[in-house]
């Protein structure tokens, strides 16, 4: 039987210090910033293909199908929601299993920086980044063609906050799932594509049919969409749709503890 190294086994016990944790922040930061690709896809393309399809005359008519609300009304949620998606799904991956695939984050276990500050890190960074442009989103739709802001506020920004947790989670989760960059790139792209389409990027999920529609609500961005969606019109998130994304948060959470590895 093997003995453990005491000081390894006494630097994988002690916790990261608080200086430590932000050390690694400000790091992450520095090279979060220093990638404008990732910034133009989470923070400027969803408000640009809001603008795009705000710019369309018919979009800015009132519709008595959607209860003369315009189209461009429905599209502000789903572009706070395609931040989220692009941030959680597209970005965060690949960085993280990044780290993993180069062997950066077992040599961090080895030290007083647990590798859970630079998950920790990265979670924060994009969550950030998601906020942020859903704010961008909700400005532009109000400056530009006149959207309402939220009627309800308090359960609009509870409603934002379970999506981006749902989002992140699922971003671990993917994580979690795959060894390499180049697979995580592959997984993420198909996962983005068919929560894009549950958000109602190509069609808002108040338009899609009866049965799809029932469907679609029962996903995590499905079930955002409609909780912002209420909120925007003056009303309180359903329970069903708040409790569908605790429920996936909780879930994938669960799962992306179980499954992840750092090395």
């Amino acid at each position: 039987m093997t003995t453990a190294n005491p000081a390894t086994a006494t630097a994988v016990k002690t916790p990261a210090p608080a200086s430590a944790r932000r050390a690694v922040l400000r790091s992450e930061t520095r090279l979060f910033l220093r990638e404008p690709a990732g910034l133009f896809w989470i923070v400027v393309f969803p408000t640009a293909l809001m603008t795009i399809l705000g710019l369309i005359p018919s979009f800015r008519d009132p519709d008595d199908a959607l209860g003369g609300r315009r189209v461009i009304d429905l599209y502000v949620p789903v572009a706070v929601l395609l931040a989220m998606i692009m941030s959680g799904l597209q970005a965060m991956p690949p960085i993280l299993t990044g780290y993993r695939e180069r062997g950066i984050l077992r040599r961090m276990s080895t030290t007083p920086v647990r590798p859970s500050a630079l998950l920790t890190a990265q979670i924060a960074l994009h969550g950030a980044a998601a906020l942020g442009s859903a704010a961008l989103a909700m400005t532009v739709g109000r400056v530009a063609f006149g959207v309402e802001l939220p009627g309800q506020p308090v359960g609009y920004a509870l409603a934002l906050l379970l999506s981006t947790a749902s989002v992140l989670t699922l971003g671990a989760l993917l994580c979690a799932l795959t060894r390499t960059t180049k697979a995580s790139a592959a997984i993420s792209s198909v996962v983005n594509l068919v929560m894009m389409f549950t958000a109602g990027v190509w069609i808002p999920v108040q338009s899609m049919p009866d049965t799809l529609r029932n469907i679609v609500r029962f996903t995590p961005f499905g079930a955002a969409s409609e909780a912002l969606d209420r909120a925007a019109s003056g009303s309180w998130p359903g329970l069903a749709q708040l409790g569908v994304m605790v429920l996936w948060t909780a879930l994938v959470t669960f799962l992306a503890a179980r499954l992840f590895r750092w090395e």
